[in-house]
């Protein structure tokens, strides 16, 4: 069978808000993941950018969903934000083991930084943190500071088969670097526009839609494999946004 090589989604999955839009109004949250997959075939898993998921519960998201699905999780803050990579070797070893149990479905990990992530305090430890552990699962790295648009950084992720976060965020520009054999793409939206109430769309994104729809189908045409997720805030409803960037695809989704 042929690999698929296309993966649209959300970041998350639990939300009250989309019952009625999305999820059947009367749906217990249990259910919510098994009703998502069968719509859409990747997430983003945002919950354990706060903490380290149980075993069981890992478990219980594997096996609620098809062969096919793929599970994209974030990083905890822990090593990220709070350690900054520095001293992380336990809390990354729990999490990846974790990360594992979902075997085929473990789709690329997201190492997330915030603004004050900056490439003159940060480059070597990020350099030393992917040497030792760039092996143990695909990764992909988003910078919120511009100062990481640069050559050397850029090679960094290419050496370690790292992927760069191709994100749409208000106060960064927008890259088409690809480093890695897969390419990863996070809409992400402005909190002051859309602080809550994610149940319907109220942002219009058509121009923006089209311009990454352009941008899938030239690295599907390029054999890259493509991972793309939009949370809520970037329109106002993910599901709704996911479905129409993937009506703009020229490339064939294989199912």
């Amino acid at each position: 069978m042929k690999r698929q090589t296309l993966y649209l989604g959300t970041s998350g999955w639990s939300y009250k808000d989309w019952q009625g839009p999305f999820y059947p109004q009367e749906m217990n949250s249990k259910n919510y993941l098994n009703h998502y997959a069968m719509h859409f075939d990747a997430v983003e898993i945002d919950s354990t950018f706060y903490g380290i998921p149980r075993r069981s519960t890992v478990e219980n998201w594997r096996d609620q969903t098809p062969a096919h699905f793929i599970f994209s999780p974030k990083v905890p803050q822990m090593i990220t934000h709070e350690k900054r990579l520095d001293n992380c070797e336990a809390e990354w070893k729990q999490f990846i083991a974790h990360m594992q149990i979902l075997g085929d479905k473990l789709g690329p990990v997201v190492l997330q930084f915030d603004y004050q992530f900056t490439f003159k305090d940060h480059f070597e430890m990020l350099s030393r943190f992917l040497k030792q552990y760039s092996a143990d699962c695909r990764l992909c790295v988003e910078i919120r500071n511009r100062d990481w648009h640069n050559e050397a950084f850029y090679k960094l992720l290419k050496d370690h088969q790292t992927a760069l976060v191709l994100n749409d965020l208000y106060y960064m520009p927008r890259v088409q670097r690809i480093t890695a054999g897969f390419t990863y793409i996070r809409l992400l939206g402005n909190r002051r526009q859309i602080p809550d109430d994610f149940s319907h769309i109220r942002i219009d994104r058509d121009k923006d839609l089209d311009w990454w729809a352009t941008l899938i189908d030239e690295c599907l045409e390029k054999e890259l494999e493509v991972y793309a997720y939009s949370n809520n805030r970037y329109q106002g409803h993910a599901p709704a946004t996911i479905r129409m960037l993937a009506e703009r695809l020229k490339s064939p989704r294989n199912e």
